[in-house]
């Protein structure tokens, strides 16, 4: 049995987590829903972590999971950098999130407002 949330592995007939408190599943199930590199895709890349987090949530907000990858250093002090932040979603969510993506980035905002 393991701990879907910590991934603690326990000796049959334990049924809960005594770290998480919560329900143990069994190993080949747990195994069976790992997410690998090659089932996720890039649909969104910029320099803007706070664009990309905003991005992201709209697609929370379809039931589309995602995740940000970012080689900035949160440490260092903002001097220009530009490093790249990348969106990635599940490859069968790839063509409903494009189009949330680029429906939001060609709505015109207006300032008046």
């Amino acid at each position: 049995m393991i701990c879907p949330k910590c991934e603690c592995e326990y000796v049959n007939g334990v049924k809960v987590c005594s770290d998480c408190g919560i329900d143990l599943i069994p190993v080949d199930e747990f195994e069976g829903n790992l997410s690998h590199p090659k089932d996720w895709v890039i649909v969104y890349t910029g320099n803007d972590l706070i664009e990309t987090e905003m991005l992201k949530a709209n697609l929370e907000g379809a039931e589309i999971d995602s995740i940000i990858i970012s080689q900035k250093d949160r440490n260092l002090i903002y001097l220009g950098e530009v490093s790249p932040v990348k969106l990635l979603v599940k490859k069968k969510d790839a063509e409903e999130a494009l189009s949330i993506i680029n429906d939001i980035n060609s709505t015109k905002i207006d300032d008046e407002e």
